[in-house]
């Protein structure tokens, strides 16, 4: 699969193009790089500002998202294709606060929206920018939702084991 073809099947395929038209994905397309990354190496790691600026879209392969908590190392998410990462940096947040690691686990290709690219967009096609924008939104949500729905399985589990010891 050529570069471009791995560019136009994960947009399409991800929630951050929802609203777009195919024109409007094509000229989104032609902002993205696509990065190759072996097995092991980090996307994102706190103090790392090699990416800082830009939202990353994983094409394909395995790449895993953790946490260190209390000295052990947690996993929030296994990526899919499709799926982000860097949201903070990307909409302008401090990425010295961010805690989480992202590697990858197997060879993968992920695709890279510099926001200085993106932001080219706000002038000559600001509808691209707002409905990208909702997409993350979208997706952020879906985080958040994913997050609680497990919160609240972990406060059942316990509720319910605390009874039996």
């Amino acid at each position: 699969m050529t570069k471009e073809d791995l560019i136009m099947q994960t947009l399409h395929n991800s929630t951050l193009t929802e609203e777009l038209r195919d024109s409007e994905i094509d000229q989104l397309a032609s902002l993205i790089t696509v990065r190759d990354y072996k097995a092991g190496e980090y996307l994102l790691k706190p103090g790392d500002a090699v990416l800082k600026d830009a939202l990353l879209i994983l094409g394909s392969g395995d790449v895993e998202a953790t946490a260190n908590t209390g000295g052990e190392e947690m996993t929030l998410h296994m990526l899919q294709p499709g799926d982000l990462a860097g949201i903070i940096g990307f909409v302008g947040g401090n990425v010295m606060q961010i805690s989480a690691v992202t590697q990858a686990k197997t060879d993968s290709k992920v695709l890279v929206l510099e926001r200085s690219k993106f932001e080219s967009l706000i002038n000559s096609n600001p509808a691209i920018v707002y409905y990208v924008m909702r997409g993350i939104v979208r997706y952020v949500h879906g985080i958040v939702r994913r997050m609680n729905t497990q919160s609240v399985e972990m406060s059942n589990y316990i509720y319910k084991t605390k009874g039996r010891f």
